[in-house]
């Protein structure tokens, strides 16, 4: 479908590369889930969510800028952009698109993995659930790495010490907002210790860091997920989890899970009982399981 057909986008261009743009998308979307995900999720100093808006800071053509989004009446996503120069406008939101999965076809995720009796209840409970993406590879490949076995606030709190410690202080007045994410360039050289985690984990942010630099290309969407678990996990600090949660999170893999993930582990128990096994439950929702994996996080937040 053209991507005109898909969006209508309305512009006030001003000295502050201010944009306006509504977003349309397939329908249903469960917008609460999203919402929630990426409240509970923001670092601090580059995200805010307050009052239903999700802002951050980005770079773009490095130039420092911020976006708003809120779901909107009439099924569409609206995005304030601000400090963007007007040619970029078409290339964020492709990224948009992507950062909140809009162009899903839930009806068809669906149609599948409602087979199983499971997702068929979970389905029944968030309709038209998405997986939300990361903005940016460097920042999502960080994120996941901090995110090695601790909690969603821990996490947080140590990508928020990453981003003051390294990141740039921002150019914009944006309330709540005071930093953009650090590169990919400046964390490969970067000291990552004394951040509040095990010396290992510091040493794969910047493995990863360099990583990315030396192939731009290692978390692209499209890619067959065998050979990019592969390359991942080549690489020292990375294994199964965070391979697939990339791959899930970043490469936009249908069919990534994480099977070694304690929380999908706990959500599949105590909807089928203590004797549910993940790998083996799992077969049933190729090829989804991102999206299974999706449903069975949500289910936890409803608890």
């Amino acid at each position: 479908m053209p991507l005109s057909h898909l969006h209508a986008v309305h512009r006030s261009l001003s000295a502050s590369g201010q944009h306006t743009v509504w977003l349309r998308y397939p329908t249903p979307y469960h917008w609460p889930s999203t919402l929630a995900f990426l409240a509970a999720r923001c670092i601090p100093g580059i995200e805010t969510f307050r009052d239903g808006t999700y802002r951050r800071s980005f770079t773009v053509a490095g130039k420092h800028a911020v976006l708003d989004a809120r779901p909107a009446n009439g099924d569409r996503l609206f995005i304030r952009f601000s400090g963007v120069p007007a040619r970029f406008v078409p290339a964020l939101i492709s990224r948009i698109r992507r950062f909140f999965d809009l162009d899903a076809d839930p009806a068809r995720i669906a149609a599948e993995l409602s087979r199983d009796p499971l997702m068929a209840r979970l389905l029944a409970a968030h309709p038209g659930l998405r997986v939300p993406q990361g903005w940016d590879a460097c920042e999502q490949a960080m994120r996941t790495v901090l995110g090695q076995q601790i909690s969603v606030a821990g996490a947080m709190t140590l990508a928020g010490r990453l981003v003051a410690r390294h990141g740039q202080p921002l150019r914009l007045p944006a309330a709540g907002l005071t930093h953009v994410f650090p590169t990919s360039n400046v964390l490969a050289n970067a000291d990552l210790e004394n951040l509040g985690m095990p010396r290992a984990r510091a040493a794969t942010l910047g493995t990863l860091a360099r990583a990315l630099l030396a192939q731009p290309t290692l978390l692209r969407t499209g890619q067959a997920l065998e050979p990019l678990l592969a390359n991942l996990c080549h690489l020292k600090g990375i294994g199964p989890w965070s391979a697939h949660y990339l791959a899930l999170r970043q490469a936009g893999a249908h069919d990534a899970l994480p099977l070694g993930d304690v929380a999908l582990v706990k959500a599949l128990r105590l909807l089928e009982g203590p004797d549910a096994q993940l790998a083996e439950r799992a077969l049933a929702w190729r090829p989804w399981r991102a999206y299974a994996a999706q449903h069975l996080w949500a289910s936890l937040a409803d608890k």
